[in-house]
């Protein structure tokens, strides 16, 4: 990428070669980075999460690439990628109700939509704009209500994550931070940092391989796939930083828990392996490993491992995990899966070209088969939401 700053936000994730995974009393699972040789299993995504699919509807004014923002208790907020600035509003069925566009240069206007977030708390949607470091804050119908600068920003990077915490303040990673980053929650009013979280980091790096290009004098860089530092699950906010050795839960109290430890130190490796998350429910913890390695001349590292901690067996497995609403073995990549809200649910794009193939070669089955049989290959992207089972 040409743009350094968007290669820095954009894109992340995390490395590990392999582990052993044990579970001690205190219930903080131990992760021996240096360990392999595990066994696998085959897991049904429905045998232990719930899942619906939300067909957007399609209409002129709603043809969109199903980038979902958010999904609250009545609404879905939905962008493109093409950074048009279109804000579209559905509701939980699917149904369009609105489409906002405030993308301009004026004072009420973001010019760029980094993420959304949706507060249904207090029926606003918060614009983050991290070319400007601003959040802009309208009502769900589009109307402008506030805005706000970083008051004590990150030394003039903006933020990489942001996630809503309470009904007064948003939780932020602060990555590029010299001072020192940390997760902070900021309030929704002004934006002023109202805690800082710090997290212990052994090393300050970052997962990405940076080559100067001397013919165009620049300097390109590399990253693995995106991967969220803030996760909800179970009332809290598990907090990621990749170069720390534990990975931590953050309670609507404002205190700390360790959720995981890894051993050894990410400070020991080189090149450094470090461990993220990708789907937690409450038997197992989806997790995923990355080498922070890149060779610009082949065009190829950051070698991930996908692995699985069993909550009940308290061990760690190699998985693969098959949708069973397909006839077909029909596998499901976890590092796909994102956040929806703060209900433990995630979301994952199935589109509909794929789905109208499918089914036309009769590989789909139950909900999923009603739906593809009403689509098109111009029909917008069906959301696949999985949740905790009841």
């Amino acid at each position: 990428m040409n743009n350094l700053i968007f290669i820095l936000i954009i894109f992340q994730a995390i490395l590990l070669s392999c582990v052993e995974v044990k579970q001690p009393a205190d219930n903080v699972v131990t992760v021996d980075v240096t360990k392999n040789n595990f066994p696998k299993k085959e897991l049904i995504i429905q045998d232990f999460m719930d899942v619906e699919y939300i067909p957007l509807q399609t209409t002129d004014d709603f043809i969109n690439q199903g980038l979902v923002q958010a999904i609250g208790k009545e609404i879905i907020v939905v962008i493109n990628r093409t950074g048009d600035g279109n804000i579209y509003v559905y509701d939980r069925t699917g149904k369009a109700l609105r489409k906002i566009n405030r993308k301009g240069q004026g004072g009420e206007e973001y010019t760029y939509i980094t993420k959304i977030i949706l507060d249904e708390d207090n029926n606003e949607i918060l614009v983050h704009d991290h070319h400007i470091k601003k959040i802009y804050v309208y009502d769900l119908y589009g109307n402008f209500k506030r805005s706000f600068s970083y008051r004590e920003n990150t030394k003039g990077w903006p933020y990489t994550d942001m996630s809503n915490f309470n009904k007064t303040n948003l939780i932020c990673f602060d990555e590029y931070n010299d001072k020192g980053r940390a997760f902070v929650l900021i309030s929704k009013l002004d934006g002023s940092i109202t805690k800082k979280i710090d997290i212990p980091v052994k090393v300050l790096k970052f997962l990405m391989k940076l080559q100067f290009d001397e013919a165009n004098n620049r300097v390109n860089g590399m990253a693995p796939d995106p991967y969220n530092t803030i996760l909800p699950f179970n009332g809290g906010k598990i907090l990621l930083d990749v170069f720390s050795d534990t990975i931590y839960t953050f309670m609507p109290n404002k205190t700390l828990r360790p959720f995981i430890v890894r051993t050894p130190s990410v400070k020991s490796m080189d090149p450094e392996v470090v461990l993220i998350l990708r789907l937690l429910s409450d038997r197992y913890y989806f997790m995923e490993t990355v080498k922070n390695e890149f060779n610009f001349e082949s065009n190829t590292g950051f070698s991930k491992t996908y692995l699985m901690y069993d909550n009940q067996e308290r061990s760690l497995f190699r998985y693969t995990v098959y949708n069973g609403d397909f006839t077909i073995k029909k596998e499901m990549y976890m590092s796909l899966l994102r956040p929806a809200n703060d209900n433990n649910e995630s979301w994952q794009r199935l589109d509909a070209p794929q789905l109208v193939e499918a089914f036309q070669v009769g590989a789909l089955k139950g909900r999923l088969k009603e739906i593809a049989s009403a689509l098109n290959e111009e029909s917008n992207p069906v959301i696949m939401l999985i949740k905790p089972k009841k």
